[in-house]
């Protein structure tokens, strides 16, 4: 579809972007999860400062980020096992047919 530049505000600070068309809900839906984030870490630690909030938030989505990655990776191991397993029982199974 093309660029487009929408503007984003995260942590009361407005970022200019330049994105795909395509990805514009997204990139708002992003900025909409990290301001809920952010303003559910300042009522529940009483903290105040953007910068640590904003560090909080990354460290969160990071980690989050990072059990995904780890989930994704462990049901590809295991598709690959099973992948194998099925691929000897057919192995298998037309030896034994000849």
């Amino acid at each position: 579809m093309g660029d487009i530049s929408i503007k984003i505000n995260i942590a009361d600070r407005v970022y200019p972007l330049k994105i795909d068309a395509d990805e514009e809900e997204l990139v708002r839906r992003a900025a909409k999860l990290i301001n809920d984030r952010i303003k559910e870490f300042q009522e529940n630690y009483a903290v105040k400062d953007k910068q640590d909030l904003l560090s909080m938030c990354v460290l969160h989505y990071a980690t989050a980020t990072l059990k995904a990655e780890k989930k994704a990776s462990n049901e590809d191991t295991d598709l690959a096992d099973k992948v194998y397993s099925l691929d000897s029982i057919l192995t298998d199974f037309f030896k034994e047919a000849k």
